[in-house]
């Protein structure tokens, strides 16, 4: 993994305290395009989970992987019931769930009785795509992702950079795995590059693929507030190496996942911005421009790496 000039700008607007006026929201002119699109009319259902509390709908901020999917051919439509409801997963080739919320008192945003339902779908031949990146998120979907052997970090997933951390991450070549998400199904769908937007580190299950892996000396620092303390330490001139040392611990090996379960398939990230094409948009007295980030930069695979993902929870790829 690299830094990247982008890198460094989004996390210090991360690590700033936010303006009332700053909003987060979909980019409105993004418009993907699919040359080859993977379905000719009515293709896969896909359904985008927006019943546990989470901002990533396809109004809001998802609206970016919903054209995405759109554009390859696919059918997608909004879960609002919960996941154990009669008929809640029927006629769904992919489920989607990315960045539920607790629920209430409950650490968890699921029922054991949604879990239940859900892991009983994909073992029967269902397919999941779950995203859940850094602090709250991860321990939201703690439960969700233990019921398919899947361990998370439920923090901040940073690397050491020259002047500090990163959460903002590249994943070259040599750190994406072995798998047709990664190959495709062409010289033109090979992924070569990824880029994450803040995220956490996952562990999965015995015999899962890592589809990004996290370096060697990757860390995690528990929540925002630590993330932040490392941030001013090390600007106030603190040693790096042992201010890190100090406040996080080792990241998990990957942030991306591929398995099967059962008779299904299982994608899941640490990072949910990397699905989507979102903006901030700051008050025109701060004189500070619009600030993309997602699916719509430039210098990574990432379109590529969900349509590939989504292929192979279809079965296009084996």
């Amino acid at each position: 993994m690299k830094l990247t000039a982008f890198a460094l700008s989004f996390a210090a607007v991360a690590l700033a305290t936010p303006s009332p006026a700053q909003e987060q929201m979909g980019d409105p002119d993004f418009r993907p395009v699919v040359a080859h699109p993977a379905y000719a009319g009515e293709g896969p259902h896909i359904l985008l989970d927006e019943a546990h509390g989470g901002v990533q709908t396809m109004a809001g901020r998802y609206a970016g992987f919903a054209a995405l999917v759109r554009a390859d051919g696919y059918r997608i439509t909004s879960g609002t019931t919960k996941l154990d409801q009669p008929g809640a997963l029927d006629g769904v080739d992919v489920l989607v769930i990315s960045n539920p919320a607790r629920n209430g008192d409950d650490p968890s945003a699921f029922t054991e009785a949604e879990i239940a339902a859900v892991e009983g779908w994909v073992r029967t031949g269902g397919a999941l795509l779950l995203a859940a990146d850094h602090a709250p998120h991860g321990a939201a979907a703690e439960a969700l992702g233990a019921a398919f052997g899947v361990e998370m970090g439920k923090g901040y997933a940073v690397q050491r950079t020259r002047d500090g951390l990163t959460s903002n991450l590249d994943f070259p070549r040599e750190a994406l795995g072995n798998h047709p998400i990664i190959s495709g199904r062409s010289a033109e769908e090979r992924i070569d590059l990824v880029h994450t937007f803040t995220g956490q580190s996952l562990t999965g299950p015995a015999g899962s693929t890592v589809l990004l892996a996290m370096s060697a000396d990757a860390r995690e620092a528990a929540d925002l507030p630590i993330r932040q303390r490392i941030h001013d330490r090390i600007e106030a001139g603190e040693p790096a190496e042992a201010v890190i040392a100090e406040l996080t611990t080792p990241a998990r090996p990957a942030q991306g996942l591929a398995f099967t379960h059962g008779e299904g398939r299982v994608v899941v990230l640490g990072e949910a911005g990397m699905l989507t094409a979102q903006l901030i948009r700051f008050p025109e007295d701060s004189g500070r421009p619009d600030m993309r980030f997602g699916l719509q930069t430039e210098g990574h695979d990432d379109q590529q790496f969900v349509l590939n993902a989504l292929h192979w929870l279809c079965g296009l790829t084996s």
